[in-house]
């Protein structure tokens, strides 16, 4: 049987990471994606922002590995040319109850090290942002956007440039533990076209499947069901505008006070076009339409920061589906990234609940799983 020292399960951009990462330490690495190319899921349908770490509960995992990997992204987008922009992002009060919740925003984000929020009255903001109406406002300069498909396509190069092996069209459909590792299930190819089954061993395996990871966990025979946590679909629609941008900046709305989502806020593409999004919808199922209808929904948000708004100018965009661990109501979970210390299982890294900022943690991430294998 084929043995290897590392396989990454799930090619988003988490998955990218670590395997570029751990392919430097000249180990045999092998990706597995169940589709036939990279990143078709949470991180190519998300607003592909980078973040700067100011909402997450002080030393929680979002916290420390989104500040992080904030710095390690904005370098390593210098330092292979992928295309980025740091343009900054306004955080907005547009009523006289949002202001109490903006200063406590700024409170959370200075314990979490983000030490460079800018207070703006309503002229300063009038004269960054002219079209934007609120009565004080939250700068984040170092927030951005990044080409996410050139970032998870530099990662692929790297972790290939290191012989890693990508298998796409493959499916994982089932994991033993044995002695010294774990024997992986395998099936390539379609089921019309006939499937191609097989086996191989691996001494660590990390599960970073995104919206799979808990279907990934129970075929881990040996993996208890405690250790698998629910799984909650939460779509996300988008809208985009119609003409020029009236723009320069990220613009964010105070969000929602139970941190299920952010608000339905602009950001910016590299071409300078402005979208809004991403809204809250629980939901059963991945479905990636953006029903027309919302736009009402997107227009009664968007004008309050925004008042000339036409409806008429918003188009249908795309959605995504975020992989949450808390349902409706609920409060707001933390990454979970277990190890040997959590599930007693040596050589396995699974990785739940890697939503927002997972883009911006993804080589934070990658770090923190080199380290742990290192042990």
């Amino acid at each position: 049987m084929e043995q290897v020292d590392f396989t990454i399960i799930g090619a988003g951009v988490v998955g990218l990471a670590i395997a570029a990462e751990v392919a430097q330490t000249n180990n045999t690495t092998v990706i597995v994606e169940q589709h036939p190319h990279f990143g078709e899921e949470i991180s190519s349908r998300n607003s592909e922002v980078i973040h700067a770490g100011i909402y997450y509960p002080t030393q929680s995992l979002k916290a420390q590995l989104c500040v992080r990997g904030k710095s390690l992204l904005y370098d390593y987008c210098q330092r292979y040319q992928i295309p980025f922009q740091q343009c900054g992002k306004l955080i907005l009060a547009c009523q006289p109850e949002e202001e109490q919740q903006l200063q406590c925003i700024y409170i959370q984000a200075t314990a979490n090290g983000v030490n460079d929020l800018q207070w703006l009255d309503q002229s300063a903001v009038a004269t960054l942002e002219p079209a934007v109406s609120c009565s004080v406002a939250l700068l984040s300069p170092s927030s951005g956007i990044v080409d996410s498909h050139q970032l998870m396509l530099r990662l692929l190069t790297e972790a290939e440039q290191q012989q890693a092996i990508s298998l796409f069209g493959t499916r994982v459909n089932g994991v033993e533990q044995v002695a010294d590792g774990f024997i992986v299930h395998v099936a390539t190819g379609q089921a019309a076209a006939g499937q191609e089954d097989y086996s191989f061993k691996t001494r660590w395996l990390v599960n970073a499947a995104g919206l799979g990871a808990q279907r990934v966990a129970k075929a881990i025979t040996t993996l208890v069901p405690e250790n698998i946590p629910p799984l909650h679909y939460c779509k996300g629609h988008y809208f985009s505008l119609k003409g020029k941008a009236p723009f320069k900046h990220l613009i964010y709305p105070t969000p929602e006070t139970n941190t299920t989502g952010l608000g339905i806020h602009a950001t910016l593409d590299l071409s300078g076009r402005v979208r809004f999004g991403p809204d809250v919808e629980y939901v059963g199922d991945v479905d990636y339409g953006v029903p027309e209808t919302r736009a009402k929904l997107f227009y009664e948000a968007i004008k309050r920061y925004y008042p000339a708004i036409n409806q008429q100018d918003l188009m249908p965009a795309y959605a995504g589906i975020r992989p949450k661990l808390q349902g409706p109501g609920e409060p707001a979970n933390d990454f979970i990234i277990q190890t040997e210390a959590d599930h007693q299982l040596p050589g396995l890294v699974n990785l739940f609940g890697i939503e927002s900022p997972g883009l911006t943690a993804a080589l934070a991430i990658a770090e923190k799983v080199a380290e742990w294998v290192k042990q």
